[in-house]
């Protein structure tokens, strides 16, 4: 992606709509102090996510927006829009495909800001992330601000590490990292949670079942009360309905003499009407009047207006024609002036004019004069430059055979010096330990090996976790839901048998001990009916007064029902000896053979149907609407046999359940913690293999310092015993080649002697050339004076001229005054004869205005006496729509009062009142005479069933409801199992990634480092360590350096220059290791000297060729001015206000090329 243009609007000082366009090579941004230079490195930050104020140098946000000067009032927004070319699809997702991406910030007073991404609104994140991913950012080291330089060097190594960050990419992994912790806590927090409201739920499944029981005692008293609410309803909307028809009644009398009073009243209205019908012509002939007595009033105004302006107009007049008188006197004194001054000047040109052709010219004698005397003074000076010549030559001579001897002799002794220096440092260096290499390499090697097998265990542990958390919450759901239906059952089945345990009153009836098969209980209650509620007993037992007798013996024949061709019910049930004599008398058939095979019974035979119907021998017949009361104990009876059955089967299942539960929680804490002591184990691992790394690193590192400085050593030797043998041959050469004594009193003689020819000849030119000067002057003069008087000559002449034109003028002006003065003189007779006709028809309108008025006022007053009829007739039909209102509120009060009965008849029956009469008639249920003593009735048994408290009516849904939430927590605690351990492994990966690139990222901007460091210093040493951790997530960059002739050290001791050439060496190690889109530079060269500033320009060409990061440039060196492709200049013409303007280097000196060619 690379940078184009950057939009600003409102933002800081640059309150107009400025464009900065970010072209390829280096772009130049200068300006004087204060202009607003900087802004526009904040404008780029800014737009591309910065969340600090301070780094804004504001105390808010909103301090960026436009604050108003002197003349401009504050804005209350600010936009930046930066456009990147995207033709290489290197954006993000959703982005890669667009061409051209426009990213936009904006900023409302107090609103607070938001970004846009080619009009679509998006998170500040993801305008952070477009561009993390990009190698670059708010914070990106790219974007080197004012004193940068400085906080680099003064910063902590831990600090100085988001150099390696950013270079590396491992910004973006950084936040990817947050986020997965954040939401891996997230996670873990849901997980608990769910747990607790799991536990919540199993506590209120319980309540919710013994909720449900209370609930059916509820609902029964509240059916008793329902029917006792129907038949009230009833009763009062009895009452209502006689109270209803006296209310029509009264009604419509009332109805009546509204409609007598109205009309009476519309009457009176109409007259008023018509009496109100003859004002609006009245009315509209008192306007016409007034408004033609206005308009004559208006007219006799503007005639004295008139007369009054015709009057000053005279006035002016004169005045204007004595002015003119004035201005012609004073033109013909002017005039008179300079036809004075013209024979003046005329007069003083001649005299001018003879004076020069008087005088001669004598300036060709004195310049041959001149150039004779410098001819003279040229000899003398050649002769004493030979003889200064010939006398330094000499000189230098001497000067340079002693250097070259005294050199030659200093080189000897620094070659014999530097020689023995190196011969003692190789005897210091002595040997190197390769052993300990090799050693250090095998250490390094097993640690990779152990950490290796580490990882590996760990990701196998991890592969076995996710099916033992899924198999534990497997056997936890099994166990929980065959130990809900063990619940459900068990619950049900106490249920069953208390009902069952309720109904007993003398002694165990013979309901309970019958067990027919399954579908045959309503066949069995049609069969015997209550006699089912009957014990056994003994016939002797005095105290029994109904029971089956356990010792009767029957004599009669037995009905053979398989003669009908039907089985007998005694098939179908288990009973005692006691029934079995009536259950063979009873015939099961279908229901569409009871009618036929009825009148086929023997006499005490009976026939029934599964459904319940009943057919006997004497012709009744029992249709099964209803389950009998039998019906539904032996119902009962059955599910209760059925539950024992299915809870006896559920109990082997729950323990096995829940023992393969436990299993599974055990096998799944011991995986557990194998992963976790694996896990724990890594970073030891880790830690061991960076331990040996760097030993192996340093000793290698030692190793190769030592190689080079052998081979160093060796080579400076061998040069310097050459270089040594050289100097002494030389200085011996030179000693044998010195010259004899110099000659100086001779010397000085001769020059001496031409120095004093020289000045007489240059005394003899000074006066030729003072003699020369004089003339030139003089004739100077007069020409001048010549000049002058011509001129003033000239102006007077044209002035003279002048004056006769306006003297013209100024008489055609006095002529055309005295005319118009006549003119308006003649005005004042016109005025009285149209002030005479004005007045006459003024009259004329006030009197018909006064008639007009006199006619409005009579009708208006037959207008109120027709009004005030109408308001008394209208006060009595008010009153009787009054009287008639209340009657129809009473009436609509008791329509109400009805409708709400019939509303909740309507509500609780789902009928009309006739409809509930009828009901009631059907079910027996009595409508009491008054209401309010069956609704005595009707509290009692509201208070029997507040007694039961609050009854949840939902219970049972409600318990369905969470044993549905149950399953789904069960469901989602799997999946957030599953989803903590695939973050715990993204966490993993993305710490192993980062530490790649860190580590990877290190050691190519370490190499870019040191070759920019020695290209900058034109020599020395520097590179980077990752000191105070082993981890390279945790550990600080620190920089060493050792500038030529001078000892290796950290940056902090080195000088401010070299600080800054060192710091530059890095950020652009960077550049070239993962260069940014755009890099801008601000005053980075302020404290360079001009040499450093040359290196540091070199630096950025050299840059711009290897890279295609666009580089900007805040700066107020010429030198790097100079260097720059373009120039953008901001200046600051209205005060608190900055524009930008532009120069394209380039085309300059092309187009200079092309004029100069």
């Amino acid at each position: 992606m690379q940078f184009q243009k950057i939009k600003l609007s409102g933002f800081k000082s640059f309150v107009d709509a400025t464009e900065f366009r970010i072209d390829p090579g280096l772009t130049g941004i200068v300006g004087p102090n204060g202009c607003g230079k900087s802004n526009l490195l904040e404008a780029l930050r800014w737009v591309m996510g910065a969340t600090s104020a301070k780094a804004m140098r504001g105390a808010g946000m909103d301090d960026v927006i436009f604050a108003g000067s002197d003349k401009r009032p504050s804005r209350n927004w600010a936009e930046v829009t930066l456009t990147i070319d995207n033709a290489e699809r290197l954006a993000p997702q959703p982005f890669t495909d667009q061409p051209v991406l426009d990213v936009a910030r904006r900023i409302d007073r107090g609103a607070g800001s938001s970004y846009r991404i080619n009009g679509k609104e998006v998170r500040a994140r993801d305008v952070q992330l477009l561009f993390a991913d990009a190698s670059t950012g708010a914070n990106s080291p790219a974007l080197v601000r004012q004193g940068q330089i400085s906080e680099l060097i003064a910063a902590k190594p831990q600090n100085r590490r988001r150099v390696l960050e950013e270079a590396g990419g491992v910004s973006g992994l950084h936040t990817r990292r947050h986020e997965a912790e954040l939401r891996l806590s997230a996670a873990e927090q849901n997980l608990s949670r769910l747990d607790d409201i799991a536990r919540e739920l199993d506590s209120a499944l319980s309540r919710l079942k013994r909720e449900a029981r209370q609930a059916d005692k509820y609902k029964k008293i509240s059916a008793e009360i329902r029917a006792l609410q129907k038949a009230i309803l009833h009763a009062k909307w009895l009452e209502v309905r006689a109270l209803l028809e006296g209310a029509v009644s009264d009604m419509q009398a009332q109805s009546a003499r509204v409609e007598a009073t109205t009309r009476a009243a519309s009457v009176g209205q109409t007259a008023a009407l018509k009496a109100a019908e003859l004002i609006p012509p009245l009315r509209e002939e008192e306007a016409v009047a007034a408004t033609v007595n206005h308009r004559l009033n208006i007219e006799k105004e503007r005639l004295d207006l008139e007369e009054k302006q015709a009057a000053s107009e005279i006035e002016r007049l004169k005045g204007d024609i004595a002015r003119l008188r004035a201005d012609f006197q004073r033109e013909v004194d002017l005039s008179s002036d300079g036809s004075v001054q013209v024979e003046r000047l005329q007069s003083g040109l001649a005299r001018v004019q003879e004076e020069i052709a008087a005088a001669p010219s004598r300036e060709p004698e004195l310049k041959a004069a001149v150039e004779a005397a410098e001819a003279e003074r040229g000899k003398a000076d050649h002769a004493i430059e030979i003889v200064a010549a010939e006398q330094a030559a000499v000189v230098e001579r001497a000067r340079l055979e002693a250097a070259r001897l005294t050199e030659a002799k200093s080189r000897f002794d620094r070659l014999n010096t530097q020689l023995q220096t190196a011969q003692n440092d190789r005897k210091a260096l002595g040997t190197f330990d390769y052993g300990a290499v090799e050693g250090l390499k095998a250490q390094a090697m097993q640690a990779q090996a152990d950490l290796d097998a580490g990882r590996k265990a760990v990701e196998d542990l991890d592969a076995g976790r996710v099916a033992l958390i899924n198999a534990e919450a497997q056997a936890r759901k099994t166990a929980r839901d065959i130990e809900d239906q063990l619940g459900r059952l068990t619950a049900e089945a106490r249920g069953l048998s208390q009902i069952l345990a309720g109904n007993r009153k003398d002694g165990v009836p013979v309901l309970d001990q019958v067990r027919p098969d399954k579908g045959y209980e309503l066949a069995l209650a049609a069969a015997l009916g209550d006699d089912l509620n009957l014990s056994l007993s003994k016939k002797d037992v005095q105290s029994a007064l109904a029971f089956w007798s356990e010792d009767f013996e029957s004599r009669a024949q037995r009905i053979d029902m398989a003669a009908l061709g039907v089985t007998p019910l005694s098939d179908h049930v288990r009973a005692p000896d006691a029934l079995s004599l009536r259950l063979s008398t009873v015939g099961i058939v279908s229901r569409d053979d009871g009618d036929r095979l009825q009148s086929l019974l023997p006499i005490g035979g009976r026939l029934v149907s599964r459904e319940g119907d009943l057919w006997r021998w004497d012709g009744l017949i029992v249709r099964a609407k209803a389950p009998k009361p039998a019906a539904v104990r032996l119902a009962q009876r059955t599910r209760h046999d059925e539950l024992e059955t299915e809870i006896d089967g559920l109990k082997p299942r729950l323990v096995a359940a829940q023992s393969a539960q436990a299993d599974a929680a055990n096998a799944q804490r011991s995986h557990e913690d194998a992963l976790r002591t694996a896990r724990n184990r890594l970073p030891d691992l880790e830690r061991a293999v960076r331990s040996r790394q760097t030993a192996l690193d340093e000793r290698l590192r030692a190793q190769t310092q030592f190689e080079a400085r052998l081979e160093g050593l060796e080579a400076t030797l061998a040069r310097l015993t050459g270089e040594q043998a050289e100097a002494k041959a030389a200085y011996d050469t030179l000693v044998a080649a010195q010259s004899d004594a110099l000659d100086t009193e001779g010397m000085k003689a001769r020059m001496n002697a031409a120095r004093a020819e020289a000045d007489t000849y240059r005394q003899a030119v000074m006066k030729a050339r003072a003699d020369l000067d004089q003339d030139i002057r003089d004739r100077q003069a007069r020409e001048g004076r010549e000049r002058t008087l011509t001129r003033e000559l000239t102006e007077w002449s044209r002035r003279t001229q002048d004056s006769a034109a306006r003297l013209l003028k100024l008489e055609r002006d006095q002529e055309t005054a005295r005319v118009a003065l006549e003119t308006a003189q003649s005005a004042p007779r016109k005025f009285e004869s149209k002030r005479i006709a004005l007045i006459d028809s003024l009259q004329t309108a006030e009197k018909r205005l006064n008639e007009a008025r006199d006619k409005l006022n009579a009708a208006e007053a037959e207008r109120r006496d027709a009004d005030i009829n109408v308001r008394i007739l209208e006060q009595e039909a008010s009153a009787a729509r009054e009287e008639r209102a209340g009657a129809t509120a009473r009436l609509e009060a008791i329509q109400g009062k009805a409708g709400e009965i019939e509303a909740m008849i309507l509500d609780q029956t789902g009928g009309s009142p006739d409809d509930l009469g009828k009901r009631l008639k059907e079910e027996a249920i009595a409508t009491p005479t008054d209401a309010s003593g069956a609704e005595s009735l009707l509290s009692g048994l509201e208070r029997e069933r507040d007694q039961l408290g609050a009854v949840n009516l939902r219970a049972e849904e409600e318990a369905t409801e969470y044993e549905g939430r149950l399953d789904t927590l069960s469901r989602e605690r799997s999946d957030l199992t599953t989803a903590i351990a695939k973050l715990r492994d993204g966490i993993d990966e993305l710490n192993a990634e980062g530490r790649e690139r860190l580590l990877a990222a290190f050691e190519i901007i370490n190499e870019h480092f040191k070759t920019l460091f020695v290209t900058l210093f034109d020599g020395g040493s520097a590179e980077l360590r990752l000191v105070e951790s082993d981890d390279p997530l945790e550990a600080g960059l620190e920089i060493f350096a050792c500038p030529p002739g001078k000892r290796l050290s950290t940056m902090s001791l080195m000088s401010g220059g070299e600080q800054a050439l060192t710091a530059t060496a890095l950020i652009f190690g960077v550049f070239l290791a993962n260069p940014a889109p755009v890099c801008v530079l601000d005053e980075v060269d302020a404290p360079l000297d001009d040499a450093n500033v040359d290196r540091y320009c070199r630096l950025l060409a050299e840059m711009r060729g290897r890279t295609k990061t666009r580089f900007i440039a805040i700066t107020h060196n010429p030198v790097t001015m100079s260097r720059m492709d373009r120039l953008f200049g901001v200046t600051m013409s209205e005060r608190g206000v900055s524009q930008l303007v532009s120069v394209d280097l380039s085309q300059a000196e092309a187009l200079v090329a092309e004029n100069v060619a």
